[in-house]
């Protein structure tokens, strides 16, 4: 291959270092980052074979999109192994000194590669995401209510949900005029919230009962369409992982070990998964603690020793390795295209 390059990409500019293996000349610089500015610079590069690294995180679609619309080899770089590789840090990192460290790594065939997911994974990730951004965003709302409640002395069942509640609510029972707008103005925006989700919940079990992936994944106990479908598309192929302890790690759920050349604590998760798969799976997990789940047993001995919390969180790393036998073993088929 003639250019073998690493770009290092930015909200305003992307940086690029490459080198051309046949004269040995070595390019730097920057290009807009934006999809117009990146083709147009692609476009001037020679008509040769040329494969880029570029680092998974924010923006990297649209890169690796115009990477391979230019008929370029992308390879998509996993953040945090990336960043261990660089070891001790010496002087000040700057982009330039990312690019180059993203193009050594591929040069070298060390660079520690994530899956590039197809484009309906793509989607669908997109809008497991803001399904889970409006669920977060609803939960703010409802604490600041319970806040406002609490503040003022009022007494109100913590849900939220009977007919009966919501009147007393709107019309102010025991608040102050300025409580009685926030509560009134926060129970509008969960209304609308609520009316958002619920055809993103339509798509996802209509998506979840046609997908295989998806599927298999709702046989394992605790797992229903939507956390089946934000299972499937935060994990990706896990034909990748070598092990079903490589998929644990992934989803951010394993626990840190002391080494001294890391700043994490020991014995902490070490979170550096995707968010939406550890809350898919913690959500599942919780249902360990049903009378009628395979995992009671086991749920109930965790938390007899160390508590319910981290007893889920125990169901959960099984559960990931269930999800991530399921998947391989389905091979191909466990992300076809049925859009």
């Amino acid at each position: 291959m003639a250019i073998v390059g690493g770009l290092d990409v930015h909200r305003r500019q992307i940086t690029f270092d490459h080198l051309d293996t046949d004269t040995g000349e070595v390019r730097r610089g920057q290009v807009p980052g934006t999809r117009v500015g990146l083709r147009d610079w692609l476009a001037r590069i020679t008509p040769r074979p040329a494969v880029f690294a570029v680092e998974g995180c924010t923006g990297w679609r649209f890169v690796v999109e115009e990477l391979r619309r230019a008929g370029m080899e992308a390879h998509l770089a996993e953040p945090a192994d990336t960043q261990a590789l660089r070891g001790p840090k010496r002087r000040a990192k700057t982009d330039g000194a990312d690019a180059l460290h993203l193009r050594q790594l591929l040069a070298g065939g060390t660079l520690p590669e994530s899956w590039i997911p197809p484009e309906h994974v793509l989607e669908m990730r997109t809008r497991v995401r803001l399904y889970k951004s409006l669920i977060d965003e609803r939960t703010a709302w409802l604490q600041r209510i319970h806040a406002v409640l609490f503040h003022q002395g009022v007494d109100v069942n913590a849900e939220l949900v009977t007919v009966e509640q919501r009147r007393r609510l709107e019309a102010g029972e025991g608040l102050s005029p300025a409580g009685r707008d926030t509560v009134v103005v926060a129970l509008r925006r969960i209304d609308g919230i609520n009316d958002e989700l619920a055809p993103l919940r339509r798509d996802f079990a209509s998506f979840a009962r046609r997908q295989p992936g998806c599927r298999s994944l709702t046989a394992e106990y605790g797992i229903g369409a939507l956390t089946a479908v934000a299972i499937w598309a935060e994990m990706g192929d896990c034909r990748r992982f070598s092990s079903s302890r490589d998929a644990v790690r992934h989803t951010g759920l394993d626990v840190t070990v002391y080494s001294s050349d890391g700043k994490r604590t020991a014995g902490h998760l070490s979170r550096q998964g995707p968010p939406v798969l550890r809350w898919a799976l913690f959500e599942a997990a919780q249902c360990g603690a049903r009378k009628t789940s395979p995992d009671l047993a086991y749920y109930t001995g965790v938390k007899e020793r160390i508590g319910g919390n981290r007893a889920a969180l125990s169901v959960a790393r099984k559960l990931a390795r269930r999800v991530h036998h399921r998947l391989r073993a389905l091979g191909d088929e466990a992300f076809v295209d049925v859009r």
